[in-house]
């Protein structure tokens, strides 16, 4: 039954537990202290017959998986692209666990229908998109690629009179993908979820800053054989490159092609007016995605879609059957995502973006760059360091010397790799390692609310130890 003691007692100690975990971060190992075999020996046990007390069940779970939680909420969490949680998000979040909502179709739950159709029209002003772009919700940047990539095969397809969603794409003419050739691997993930297989993307050449050569797109473009998707890329990995987009998109669109842009944390550079320059001229493009868990700093799992032509988007993603209330005044959240049954995502992001207002989330996104700049800059001056690139947002690399006489290519990788492993033994902070134009480097990501100049010269300390 709702309501009862052991509703609440169970829900108290999950409070307990969660402050304590939040209190703490500042002094806890960053990464993880348990083995695999130490995790698998305390959870895996036998199944019972009979249950335990809901309080006793968190109990367990929270001694359980001790040494096993990667401190990313912390400040000093700097490997992959992960924010932390903003208070009212968090908050926002555990609300949307106790309410339980399927956000799937606006019967099921008018109040989420509504917070996302609000938050939909405050992100696109925030970013300065198309106002009549249709927003859809998804788990991440990854679904977000689909989601946009099949509004695009719609629309390329429809324009060669072809029916897609009816007709299958067997016997279409085949979809052609042109991409940066330092794109993420999600957008090569989504192109094989739609069936329009990896044979079709075709990658371009890339100037020294990661951005493509507009003579690159020019003459890839001027083959008009097939319909085309161009996939541009906002915030690159390792070093945060953005593509030309005032160059690039009109040549797109006066091909007839698509522009679609990946924009995972680089879109959040158009809320700034230090960094929106970078992603001057996105609004010329036709579908957008980005993550909330990123920049936003809202839990796991948020993502962004937003496309254009919202006809193409709703074709692609749409479903009826008579069972489902038909009401065209509301905003059926299924019309918009891939999923059917669905948590209720735009919860925490409407709360994220009452707390932190338009100032605020600009203002994040400057002090994120700035610490990762300072970063960078910092461990690069420590003896045995070497900068390999910086940024103006939040990404950078550097990489670790080999001091041996004579000392190879594989012996600095074999280095680097041997000094990000020390800092993060050390617990102090966290970094992950990435192959960078055939070397080996250290990644720095800044992205958490949390992380201060406090952390920045925590992290540098444990770098100077390492290297000592």
């Amino acid at each position: 039954m709702l309501g009862t003691a052991a509703d609440r007692t169970a829900l108290a100690r999950a409070f307990a537990h969660a402050s304590a975990w939040l209190k703490g971060l500042d002094h806890r190992a960053v990464a993880t202290t348990a083995s695999l075999a130490e995790l698998r020996m305390r959870l895996a046990r036998p199944l019972a017959e009979n249950g335990l007390d809901p309080s006793e069940v968190i109990d367990r779970l929270v001694a359980d998986t001790e040494g096993g939680l990667l401190g990313s909420q912390t400040g000093r969490f700097f490997s992959w692209v992960i924010g932390g949680s903003l208070p009212s998000a968090m908050a926002a979040d555990w609300l949307t666990t106790v309410w339980d909502q399927n956000a799937g179709i606006r019967a099921c739950s008018p109040a989420a229908s509504v917070v996302e159709e609000v938050a939909a029209g405050w992100l696109l002003d925030l970013f300065g998109l198309p106002p009549e772009s249709s927003v859809g919700f998804v788990t991440g940047t990854q679904m977000a690629h689909v989601t946009c990539l099949a509004a695009a095969r719609h629309a390329v397809l429809s324009d060669r009179g072809w029916d897609v969603e009816r007709r299958g794409l067997s016997g279409s003419v085949p979809v052609r993908i042109l991409v940066n050739i330092e794109r993420h691997v999600s957008v090569d993930r989504a192109i094989r979820f739609l069936g329009l297989g990896s044979d079709s993307i075709v990658p371009l050449p890339v100037d020294e800053e990661g951005g493509i050569l507009a003579e690159g797109l020019s003459k890839a473009l001027a083959d008009t054989s097939q319909p085309t998707i161009v996939v541009l890329q906002a915030g690159e990995l390792n070093r945060a490159a953005f593509d030309d987009f005032q160059t690039l998109a009109p040549l797109a669109r006066e091909a007839g092609a698509w522009t679609h842009v990946d924009g995972a944390f680089g879109l959040w550079a158009r809320t700034s007016p230090v960094h929106a320059e970078l992603a001057q001229g996105m609004e010329l493009c036709d579908s957008w995605t980005t993550d909330a868990h990123k920049y936003l700093n809202v839990p796991y799992d948020s993502g962004l879609a937003f496309v254009r032509d919202a006809a193409a988007h709703r074709a692609a993603m749409t479903v009826s059957t008579s069972y489902l209330p038909q009401d065209g005044a509301a905003r059926d959240q299924l019309d918009w995502n891939p999923e059917f049954s669905r948590r209720a995502r735009g919860f925490a992001v409407y709360a994220a973006l009452q707390e932190l207002g338009r100032r605020g989330v600009a203002e994040m996104v400057e002090r994120t760059s700035h610490h990762a700049q300072a970063l960078v800059a910092g461990i690069g001056r420590l003896p045995g360091a070497q900068v390999v690139a910086t940024s103006r947002l939040n990404q950078g690399l550097v990489r670790f010397l080999s001091p041996a006489p004579g000392a190879t290519q594989d012996d600095h990788d074999r280095r680097t790799d041997a000094v990000i492993a020390s800092i993060n033994r050390s617990g102090e902070a966290f970094f992950g390692g990435v192959t960078f134009r055939g070397q080996r480097c250290m990644r720095i990501s800044v992205c958490n609310w949390r992380t201060g100049d406090a952390d920045v010269r925590r992290a540098i300390d444990a770098a100077r130890a390492a290297l000592a």
